[in-house]
Formats: C-alpha cells, structure tokens, sequence
C-alpha cells in the first residue's frame, strides 16, 4: 500500500533550489533599492547649479564628496558578488538531474513508442552487452535497461507500469526536506544547537534591543526626547526670549553632548581653541552657571555658532565640528517652533500659564535664517551675495541709491546698479545677478470664508474662520519688485484715505438704494449657497488630495555661502495678533512650494464682536530679508440665534394622522399575534 516517506536530503540537490530562491530573495530587491543612482544624472545636476551656487560651502563639498567616496562603488562590488553566487546556483541546478521526471522504459531503451517485441528484444540485446557489468558496463545503467525491458515484456510489470507510471506497483509518495542530512547528523548536533543559540539568543535579541533603544530615545523627526523636554522646560520657563538666550537653549541641545550622540566629539585641543574664540567673540555668557549652559559641550557648541554667525576663520579640526552642530541646527530650532506651537495650544485650552510670546517664536524662525546664511543679527542682507562685503555697503546706502535690501537692488535700473556696484568686476557683476535672479520672490493671495456656515462671508463669534492663501513663486528677477507699488507693510497717507472716504460718500449721495425685489433676493441666496456648497467640496477635495498624494520636499537648492549641506527652500505660514504678540493659527511648515502651492489656516473667530486685525505672515527658513507680512481684517458679528421653527420641521396633519394610524395598526396586530401564540 502507498504511503507517505519524509527524508532529508542526501545528496544537497533539493537544498540547492531553496538557497537559490533565498538568494534571488534578497538580491533582486537589494539592487532595486541599494544600486547607486546614475552618477553622471548627479554631475549633470551639479553642473547645471554650478554658475549659481559653485561658491557655496555645500556645492565644493558637494563635489570632493564624490570625488572621494567609495561607498558607492562597494555597494556595486557587493551586489556584482551576490548576483555571482545567484546566477552560481541557477546554474547549478539547471544541471541537477530531474528526479521526479515521469518514467518512460522507451526513452531507457532508446525506442520509438509503439515499438515491436521484436524491436523491443532486439535493442535490450545490444544495450545489456554494452552494459553489462561483466563486460566493464555500469551496473546502474544496466539495472534500469533490464527494467524498462521488464516492463515492456512482462504482463504485470506492464500493466504496473501503465496505471501507476513505475513497473514495481504504487510506491510511498517522497517528500524531500531541503535541508542536508549533516544538520541532523548526531555527529553535528553540537555545531548545529550552537549556531542556532548564537543566532537566535544573541544576536536576534540584540539587534532589537538597539533598535527598539534607539527607537525610544528619537522622536518622530529624529530628535532626542530629552532634548525636546529641554526645550520644553526653558520655553516655560522663559516665554519672552531674546536671540541671545535662544542661542544658548538651543547649543544645549543633547544632540551635541558626546554622551547622548557619538557624532559630536570632544577633543583635546578644546582646552586651548575654545578659550581664545572666547576672547575673540567678547561677551557671550561663559559666567553663568546655570546647567547646562555651563556643561563643556554647552559651550562649545555655542562658541561654534556664534563663530560661524561672525565668519570667523577657525581651525580644521573646530571647522569640522562646527558643521556638524551648524547642519544639526535648523531641525532643532523646527524642533523650538514645535513646542512652543504645542505650549500655545495647551495655554489656550487649559490656562494656567504663560504661553510662549510671538516674538519668541519668531525669533527661531530667523535664528534660522541667519544659521543657514551665516549672518548676525544687525548684518544687511546684501551679504547674503557673493563678493560682498562690509566696505561695500556704503556704496549702497549712499544717498543716491539708498539700497537697504535685495528687493532695492532688483528694483535699480540696470545702469544705476552697475554703477553701484563699480568694485566689482563684469564676471563677478554677472555672477551677482546670477545668484540674486534665482532668489524667490512669493506673492500671497488671501481668501477669508466660513466654510461650514451657511454664509461664507459672514463671520460670526466662535465660528472656525478658514483662511485659504494661494503661495506663487517665481525667480526675483521675474517678481514685481518695483518701488513705485505700495508694498504691504506701507500704510496709506491719511490724506489718501480721507480723499477715498469722500468719494464714497458722494456715490453714496449720489445713488439711492432701491429695494430688491423678493424674487431676485431669493435667487440670489440660492445662488449664493451653490456657491458655497462647491467650495465646501473644493476643500474636502482639496484635504483628500493632500491625504493621498505624497509630495516630493525637494523644491528649490538655497543660495548659502557658509552651510555646509544642501538644504531646500521651505517656509513658515502662520496668522498672527502682532498687537497683541500672540498666534493665531500655528505655524504651517510648507515643504513643497515648487511653482504654486494652496494651504488652508483654520482659526476660532474671536467671542466678541467687533472689527480685528491680524497679520498673514510668512516667512523663509533659508533667506533674509524676503519675510512678507499682508493685513487680514476680521469684522466679526452676533452669531445667528437657534430656529425654534424650521420649515423641514413642519409636518403637516395627514402625515401625522396616517403615522399615528399606522403604529395604531402595528400595536393591533402584535395583541393579535400575542393572542395566537397563547
């Protein structure tokens, strides 16, 4: 009787199908995701930014970066060593031989199905004296010859062979186990417990240990828990803080202390270059005792940035630990903006305490600014271009020109700025322009409704205010910088404002409001909720579209003379109370802004009545001096009282009458029912 036969491989020919599928696993998706990326695509982008930005610290490191990495071409060594030993195995088993092939007794014989007996006899005449044994033939060979002649000529054999495809009758069905026979070998068990013990005991265990310890002490943006606690602690401590102690909370941070992260070294020759910077840069609070601005790290990491905010020259070995606290700093000061957002939300719910000033706020927005352009806070932004200088800003700021900011510069006649900028040279003119071209110059549109409010336009004590700002950017020398506009931070002259406030009042003498008729009025608020209806759904497509698509952050590289990687042009979008230095709306990082970018502030409207102002404001993580500041009044009126009557209320009295007649009909027919049943 058939049964069933489980053995281990013996001969390593079925383990060598599971190692190749094993490989293929591996190395097929490895290529997919590890291959380096074209390299010559990454010099042709070089090439291309290298009229703009080949002076930037970033682009020259940029480029001996990879001229010197390996890395790349071990990735390509490893991957070319694994697609080897694939390819080493697919050909080992292509010429592994078939053993669970159907047996054909014609085939060992080499006939033609259908052959003769006597053609049958013939051939296992010739091939037996071939193979004989005693004839120096394989014995094997002659063993399968004599069967396939069995089961050609005997009955049974025959018969065997045609139900059940062997000559001997129905056999155990085989299963092999794709493992070699040497793994439960008794003579192997030790080697094999201890190989399993040391990779499933000790090294799975602390694989995810590190991983699971690292896991807890990083937040969701790569910031160290404990270093989110500490910005936590100070800006509650202190919610009105100046640039000087934000520079402080900030080089506090545990991504600096050697202890917390092993990127950040602390080296012998501190002792000396760290003291002698000290002296260079005056005044910057070594006395202070408070822990951990007095901890070594502390003070390094704050002498280091406030060098690299002065363009001091420093030594290799402080260069290199400079960048990295430069590189680590506009996440951190994301990581402040964070925090201070979450301990205004939790002042506004809970009270209880201050929350943090706007000033405080905006004050790691241009701490921002001035890390990545490597400025002080008093500096021109002008300095943010190459071949400027101190000196040459009195060119600038003469009286005949009066440039005081890049929009200034933009706005000159080509002619006056070339002779204002006489000290430089025609290639450094041209390179100059160059670079102040690929500046962004961002124009904002503001759009104030009420979604959900049956009037958009109508603001009302309590209701969510949606401020919809449309962010277009073009290059500055595309932008509309001309000094004849009013720019949005200039008010208008009084005597504008009273010659617009009597033109108003003679149209208004002039023109008599006649009374709308009813018709018109009531097809005018059907029209009017359409059209608020489609721009409820405009907004909820708008919020799925932006759940589902998955924007690249990758918009536009910033000019940065002194940062030493490359960083992207993002920027801050908030609404703000500046009278009162509060926020709004919290600040929306927008990460994406390539040509036109939509984003959606929502605010609760103030509970009292009454005309506002507040600001829309927004400002760059990258530049200074391009931060743009737009009025937003708010006239906020009594909010609608609740309807004790609604005409979807009104039902009318047969419908009343036929409803208390049907549950009359209903309770009837369940007494009937409970009648029956007893």
């Amino acid at each position: 009787m058939a049964g069933q036969q489980f053995q281990y491989d013996d001969n390593g020919n079925t383990f060598f199908y599971f190692l190749t599928s094993f490989v293929g696993l591996i190395v097929i998706p490895a290529t997919y995701y590890l291959w380096p990326r074209d390299q010559n695509a990454e010099q042709l982008r070089l090439k291309s930014l290298r009229r703009v930005h080949g002076r930037c610290l970033w682009y020259r490191l940029r480029l001996m970066k990879s001229q010197q990495s390996i890395v790349p071409t071990l990735k390509k060594a490893v991957l070319l060593f694994g697609w080897a030993v694939f390819l080493l195995l697919a050909y080992k088993v292509s010429k592994l031989d078939r053993e669970y092939q159907e047996y054909n007794p014609y085939e060992v014989l080499n006939l033609d199905p259908g052959a003769s007996q006597s053609e049958i006899k013939k051939q296992y005449r010739v091939l037996s004296l071939k193979h004989h044994p005693d004839k120096g033939g394989d014995e094997a060979t002659f063993m399968r010859i004599a069967k396939a002649y069995a089961a050609l000529t005997n009955e049974q054999s025959r018969q065997n062979w045609e139900m059940y495809g062997n000559p001997d009758g129905p056999g155990a069905t085989s299963f092999g186990i794709a493992l070699p026979a040497w793994i439960v070998d008794q003579k192997n068990s030790m080697l094999v417990l201890l190989v399993y013990g040391l990779a499933f005991m000790v090294i799975l265990p602390v694989v995810v240990g590190t991983w699971w310890y690292r896991s807890i002490r990083y937040s969701g943006d790569q910031i160290l828990i404990n270093t989110t606690q500490l910005f936590m602690h100070f800006m509650y401590k202190t919610p009105n803080m100046n640039m000087k102690r934000l520079a402080m909370v900030l080089t506090a941070a545990f991504e600096f202390d050697p202890r917390s992260n092993k990127e950040a070294t602390i080296r012998p020759t501190d002792n000396i270059e760290v003291p002698q910077l000290i002296r260079e840069l005056g005044n910057i609070n070594v006395k202070k005792k408070e822990p951990p601005f007095c901890y070594p790290y502390s003070l390094k990491a704050r002498v280091l940035v406030l060098a690299h905010l002065a363009r001091m020259d420093i030594s290799e070995e402080l260069e290199e630990d400079q960048r990295f606290v430069v590189r680590k700093s506009p996440a951190l000061l994301q990581e402040m903006i964070n925090v201070g957002c979450q301990l205004t939300m939790m002042a506004n719910s809970r009270g209880g305490f201050h929350a943090p000033r706007l000033v405080t706020i905006e004050n790691c927005m241009k701490l921002t600014q001035m890390i990545v352009q490597g400025l002080q806070e008093s500096k021109s932004p002008l300095l943010q271009l190459p071949h400027f200088e101190e000196e040459h800003l009195r060119y600038c700021i003469s009286k005949k020109y009066k440039v005081r900011s890049l929009q200034d510069l933009v706005s000159l006649k080509d002619s006056d700025r070339r002779s204002m900028l006489r000290f430089l040279g025609e290639e450094k003119y041209d390179e100059v322009m160059a670079v102040l071209g690929s500046f962004p110059h961002i124009t904002m549109d503001t759009k104030l409704q009420v979604l959900d409010d049956e009037d958009s336009n109508n603001i009302t004590a309590g209701s969510i205010v949606t401020v919809t700002i449309t962010l277009s950017r073009k290059r500055m020398a595309q932008g509309d910088t001309s000094k004849t506009k009013t720019k949005v931070w200039q008010n208008k002259s009084k005597g504008a404002k009273k010659t617009a406030k009597s033109k108003k009042k003679k149209l208004t003498k002039k023109k008599a409001t006649p009374a709308p008729a009813k018709a018109k009025q009531a097809n005018g608020n059907v029209t009017g909720n359409v059209r608020e209806w489609e721009a409820l759904q405009q907004s909820i497509q708008r919020r799925e579209r932006a759940l589902l698509e998955t924007k690249s952050k990758v918009t536009h590289p910033v000019y940065s003379l002194y940062f030493p990687e490359e960083k992207q042009e993002w920027w801050w979008l908030y609404i703000a109370d500046r009278r009162d230095q509060t926020l709004v709306s919290m600040p929306y990082h927008v990460c994406t802004l390539k040509d036109t970018e939509e984003v959606e502030l929502k605010f609760p409207a103030p509970s009292k009545t009454g005309n506002y102002q507040y600001s829309v404001i927004l400002r760059s993580d990258s530049y200074l001096g391009l931060d743009q500041i737009k009025p937003l009044k708010l006239e906020v009126h009594e909010a609608k009282a609740m309807l004790d009557n609604h005409p979807q209320w009104d039902i009318p009295d047969t419908e009343e009458e036929d409803e208390e007649q049907e549950d009359s009909d209903g309770i009837e027919e369940s007494e009937d029912d409970d009648e029956d049943n007893d």
